[in-house]
């Protein structure tokens, strides 16, 4: 069983659904539009969702696109997964894009348009050195791998 921790949310707009999970086990839960808009092919929109939100320090939270919007109707989010800090108070908004070349993508104020991720995290300590160790991959970059 996953460990559950308390965050505290505040409706914005009292005639949403709150955040929730829609399958037991599901890391995501939905977040809503709080408007009604259109996307045009190519079109990006900042979307409130009507929600503020109060992390416990050491946690984030990730806004990732809904796979059923991306794969059916080409919607995804612009800065994919979108950070919600700790100490951020203010609505939580979503970038959306449709990358959908030729159709309008319509979407409806309670529409589910992202799922929020919420996971622990670390801080790093950055230490500036004249030299890194030597590692198998070295400084090989993109690409480097393979394609398969």
């Amino acid at each position: 069983m996953n460990e559950q921790i308390d965050v505290q949310i505040k409706m914005l707009d009292s005639t949403l659904e709150p955040p929730s999970y829609a399958k037991e086990g599901d890391a995501g839960a939905d977040l809503r539009a709080a408007v009604d808009l259109e996307l045009a092919p190519g079109e990006r929109a900042l979307v409130p969702t009507g929600l503020a939100i109060a992390l416990p320090a050491g946690y984030v939270g990730l806004v990732h696109p809904r796979s059923g919007l991306a794969a059916k109707h080409g919607i995804t989010i612009v800065n994919a997964p979108g950070t919600v800090d700790a100490g951020y108070r203010g609505e939580i908004k979503v970038c959306l894009l449709n990358t959908d070349q030729k159709e309008t993508f319509r979407v409806a104020k309670g529409d589910r348009i992202a799922q929020l991720v919420i996971q622990k995290y670390e801080t790093a300590r950055f230490i500036a050195v004249d030299y890194l160790p030597e590692s198998a991959r070295g400084a090989a970059g993109f690409g480097s791998t393979g394609l398969a």
